[in-house]
């Protein structure tokens, strides 16, 4: 419901898109993320495939789109990798260790795409270097938008460019994203 209110009255609903096709000025694929449970994610193999990033919380209004995303990653699983990256950076909503938030998600939502260790995706001292990347133009090559609360998303084309960011009130499943997504 969140999703639709904030969508009529345009909250959190801003869609920007490099429609100049600006490459990076630091590679994508040289990028890492830590998984939740500690392992490694190399961005490098996931030449050839759209990525989407999405900064996630468990006790948000945007929670839901947990089942969204998971239904993406097993229609698109061939061509779309996904990426949950929870923060604790807008009103406390996630509040549990990775343990407990991967836990929650794979309950509630069934979730089995990759969620990254739980960390800082607002600018500061403490940003996760895939979220410097993603809102850093002199990095990705033309953005500088950083997520303006829990479920804001980016899409990373097939050859590592930034294409898309999203609002949170931007549905996963919406014509937005599989326009996007080509789809």
């Amino acid at each position: 419901m969140l999703m639709r209110v904030s969508k009529r009255f345009r909250k959190n609903a801003m869609m920007k898109y490099n429609s100049e096709g600006i490459r990076p000025a630091v590679s994508f694929y040289t990028l890492n993320a830590v998984s939740n449970s500690g392992d490694e994610i190399s961005f490098n193999g996931f030449k050839g495939k759209k990525v989407l990033l999405v900064n996630t919380a468990s006790d948000c209004g945007y929670t839901p789109q947990y089942e969204e995303l998971q239904t993406l990653h097993e229609q698109f699983r061939d061509s779309l990798i996904i990426i949950g990256f929870p923060a604790n950076d807008f009103g406390q909503q996630e509040k549990g260790d990775d343990a407990q938030i991967a836990q929650f998600c794979k309950k509630n939502f069934g979730v089995s795409f990759p969620l990254a260790k739980k960390s800082t995706v607002i600018r500061s001292s403490r940003q996760n270097p895939v979220y410097e990347w993603l809102t850093s133009r002199k990095e990705n090559g033309w953005n500088d938008q950083e997520p303006t609360w829990n479920f804001s998303k980016y899409l990373v084309n097939e050859e590592g460019t930034l294409t898309y960011y999203f609002d949170p009130s931007v549905s996963p499943m919406g014509a937005e994203m599989r326009n996007a997504l080509g789809k």
